[in-house]
Parts: structure tokens; C-alpha cells; sequence
């Protein structure tokens, strides 16, 4: 228990013996091939979502930031920014998939934006795993390949992504966190699996 009065409790002090759980995404094992993973809740996006995100990404499209030019185009109206909606459809999945189990993001692929996303709409994302294997080179992890689907409140699909990432097993993490330490040079060193061992 830390003794020092001006020190703040960590959660596991403040609970003393009461048995702690932790938030987070599945584990490897955890994970399910060919099932639907619905992320709730959804994310109603708003016009401050996409001026902010587009002007601090420094994008000056005028789809996404004028509104008098936006009403003439074929749409009538501004665009949700796609690359808010893409890091959205990934950010739902956080909290159920990768929240804390996650070693590192491979890849995005396959990449679409069948339908527009517009102010006021919400955003639901759901994931199917399409293929998970134990890495033959870094023992602990294994690779997932996921596919996210994002719909608007309509059901249209207003953005899909093939996504890889390395995931921890329940074990590897374990050893892990209990001081198997691993430099980044050693994690990161230009091998396939995106680079990692």
C-alpha cells in the first residue's frame, strides 16, 4: 500500500483486497473467425467533428469546409471528412477487439466509401475476423485480419477496411508485464508482419 499522504491511490490500493478487472479488448484466443463483432454505441458525427478534424490535418477541401460551394455539387451539402469516418470505424472496435491487447497496428487495405457520410448522421461499425494465425516469429502474438463495415443510421455501408493487426496472447502478455523486456529495435526490425518479430 503506498504509505505517502500526499500520494494518490492507485486503483488497485483504493479497492485494498477487493479483486480488480480491467477493461480491455480480447486476446488472440479470445478472438472469433466469421462472427459479427457489433460495436455500440454508435457516433452521431457533427459539423465541428469534420471542420476540426479537416483543418487540423491541414486538408482545405472545400467539400468538407464550405458550405455555399458544397450546396452546388452533386451531394447538395458537405461530406463528412473520409478519413474521419475510416479512424472512427476503426476506433469503435477499440474497446471490444484491441483496447490493451493490441501490440501494433499492421495495416489498412481495401479501403471504401460506398455511401456519404453527412452532419447529424450516426455511425455503427461492425467487425468480421477473417483470419488469425499464431506469428511464426514472435512467440506470444498472434496476427488477426479484420473487416470493418461502418453504416449509417439507415443501414447504408458508408465505409469498409481490411485491417491487420498483432495481438497478444493472454500468455505472452502475461510474460510480458511480468519483465520479459523487449527493446523497440528489437520489436521493430524490417521483418515481415509489418515489421515485427
Amino acid at each position: 500500500m503506498n504509505t505517502d499522504a500526499g500520494a494518490a491511490a492507485t486503483p488497485s490500493e483504493a479497492a485494498g483486497a477487493q479483486k480488480v478487472i480491467i477493461q480491455r479488448g480480447l486476446y488472440f484466443e479470445e478472438i472469433e473467425a466469421d462472427v459479427i463483432y457489433a460495436h455500440r454505441p454508435g457516433r452521431t458525427v457533427t459539423e465541428a467533428d469534420n471542420v476540426f478534424f479537416t483543418t487540423a490535418t491541414m486538408n482545405n477541401q472545400a467539400l468538407h469546409l464550405d458550405a455555399a460551394w458544397a450546396a452546388e455539387q452533386p451531394f447538395g451539402q458537405r461530406l463528412m471528412n473520409s478519413m474521419f469516418t475510416l479512424a472512427t470505424v476503426v476506433g469503435q472496435s477499440v474497446g471490444q477487439l484491441t483496447q490493451a491487447t493490441i501490440v501494433a497496428q499492421l495495416g489498412l487495405t481495401d479501403v471504401t466509401f460506398p455511401h456519404p457520410l453527412y452532419h447529424g448522421d450516426t455511425l455503427y461499425t461492425e467487425t468480421v475476423v477473417t483470419d488469425k494465425r499464431l506469428s511464426k516469429s514472435r512467440p506470444g502474438t498472434g496476427v488477426v485480419t479484420m473487416h470493418h463495415t461502418g453504416r449509417n443510421q439507415h443501414g447504408d455501408v458508408v465505409a469498409t477496411v481490411t485491417r491487420s493487426c498483432l495481438m497478444w496472447t493472454e500468455d505472452g502478455h502475461a510474460a510480458a508485464i511480468a519483465g520479459s523486456e523487449t527493446s523497440d529495435a528489437e520489436l521493430w526490425d524490417g521483418r515481415p508482419e509489418g515489421g515485427h518479430r
